[in-house]
């Protein structure tokens, strides 16, 4: 005979366990009163115009003592630890993330998803007045030493509402894992940190996503301390996003008429005996990359340290009011006699003087590609197709090209990858200098994925005094990771804040 379930007893008032369950999650009963959600509505639709006539910050409300239940908290707490995480790293994130949460079955991870997407969700739509769907979209992330979340907006189809449950032990600002917010321009692009907010035990933190939501999650500095948080999104109706900015591109110049002196000033003389850049040429040949060690001469290298670079007072110099030396070694690097040793160290068209093995004509006058016509496949036709496609292409350039600059690397610098740059073939040069006694841990680095891949093709570590050279195809993206607080003591070290580098792209 089946076991009865247990009713409550109204003598005793005693309640079956699902029903006891259930009352520790609710959320703090503070949230029912009507004053107190007029004025969470009035706060949200003030920020909401203000999104729109003064591109303030988006609106965001914070819910302290979220749960009623301290122990409730406690053990979901305790039950998230004991999850799988998985380490997750990019151009735009380190930390480490448990898979999607909306399958599992523990007690208390169940019962908070049945709150948050249940009775929290009734009473966000009501204040915010948006029609929030049931769906379930949750995870748990861990944020330890150094990890980071970076700049970036959460807008994908149908997420409307992102929230963060935070079960993090006591927080003070010196530990970091801030959760940033942004203003942004007239572009709708993000500007500068305008409100951080500390991440808080038992608290929840919700805000609209927007074109302009623009958010991140600060490097955590504490060695000690987990910034353990429950987070995802309630969707919903997208909001109108604008087209997409395009940052205007960057001008590029032909070579600048300097001669080789300026070779034989600058460079070590071993990069410019012929011999041993033929041996370049076909290590690069082979591999699309190399490193060249002690590229510029000793003494030159230390005229630029010495002379003020390291003083400069921002990310990227200009370059009509940096130190004649550091003038001197852009125009190197800008130079006519350069573009030639680059093309006799790559075997690269980057001067008229270097002739293209794909050019070569038969004795007839016809290119190797239009001799093989008459009885070819499908794909040796596509071949051709290609290689013509490619010829045409080349025919259709015009002088070599290069743009280039120098930048500064300190704590909290790094780039992402932009699907709206205009991908093409390229030369990347990289001169490092200041960064003696770099370690990878530090970021800091270039990496080098393929379109749409998280596959890491490349990686070229700062290196002083190194010349790193990488062949770029369109496919190929790259970007420097973050610079994490670790480093800190590395370049304190050296008396310094920072390291440079001269980047710059070859166009043939």
């Amino acid at each position: 005979m089946p076991a009865k379930k247990r009713q409550n007893d109204p003598a005793t008032g005693k309640k079956n366990k699902k029903e006891k369950r259930g009352e520790l999650a609710v959320i703090n009963s503070d949230l029912r009163d009507e004053a107190v959600q007029k004025s969470m509505r009035d706060a949200w639709q003030r920020k909401e115009s203000n999104i729109l006539l003064d591109c303030e910050p988006f609106p965001h409300c914070q819910i302290t003592r979220f749960l009623q239940s301290e122990s409730f908290v406690e053990s979901l707490q305790a039950e998230l630890l004991q999850l799988n995480f998985n380490s997750k790293s990019n151009d735009l994130y380190k930390f480490q993330q448990s898979d999607d949460l909306g399958e599992r079955k523990e007690d208390h991870i169940s019962q908070i998803r049945s709150v948050i997407f249940g009775e929290f969700r009734v009473w966000l739509s009501e204040v915010l007045q948006v029609d929030l769907e049931a769906t379930v979209d949750i995870s748990c992330a861990k944020y330890e030493h150094t990890d980071v979340l970076l700049c970036h907006d959460d807008e994908l189809e149908g997420r409307r509402v992102a929230f963060i449950l935070y079960l993090v032990p006591p927080w003070e600002v010196k530990d970091g894992g801030t959760l940033d917010l942004f203003s942004t321009d007239e572009h709708c692009q993000p500007v500068s940190v305008v409100k951080s907010l500390l991440p808080c035990w038992n608290s929840l933190v919700f805000f609209e996503v927007s074109p302009v939501s623009f958010h991140q999650v600060a490097e955590v500095l504490s060695e000690e301390k987990c910034r353990l948080s429950l987070s995802g999104w309630f969707h919903g109706p997208s909001l109108p996003r604008p087209s997409r900015y395009i940052e205007p591109p960057v001008p590029r110049h032909t070579h600048i008429p300097r001669d080789e002196s300026l070779l034989f000033e600058w460079v070590n003389e071993m990069y410019l005996d012929p011999r041993y850049q033929a041996r370049v040429q076909q290590e690069f040949e082979e591999s699309s990359e190399i490193c060249l060690a002690t590229f510029l001469q000793v003494t030159k290298l230390q005229w630029i340290c010495q002379n003020t670079v390291f003083q400069m007072d921002y990310g990227r110099a200009d370059m009509q009011s940096v130190p004649s030396c550091v003038q001197e070694c852009w125009e190197l690097l800008s130079s006519e006699s350069f573009f030639i040793l680059l093309s006799n160290l790559t075997g690269l068209r980057l001067h008229y003087l270097c002739g293209d093995e794909d050019e070569s004509e038969n004795e007839d006058g016809k290119s190797e590609t239009e001799n093989r016509g008459g009885e070819g496949n499908t794909q040796a036709s596509a071949s051709n197709t290609d290689a013509d496609t490619s010829t045409t292409e080349k025919k259709d350039k015009g002088p070599p090209t290069c743009v280039g600059e120098l930048r500064r690397w300190m704590h909290g610098d790094y780039t992402l990858l932009h699907d709206s740059v205009k991908r093409e073939y390229a030369l990347d040069l990289q001169l490092h200098m200041g960064c003696a006694g770099w370690k990878s841990e530090f970021g800091g680095f270039t990496s080098y994925i393929a379109h749409d891949e998280d596959e890491e093709l490349l990686t070229v570590y700062p290196e002083d005094n190194s010349l790193a050279l990488v062949y770029r195809d369109k496919d190929t993206l790259k970007f420097i990771k973050h610079i994490n607080n670790s480093s800190s003591s590395q370049l304190s070290s050296q008396n310094t804040a920072a390291f440079y580098d001269f980047s710059f792209n070859y166009y043939e």
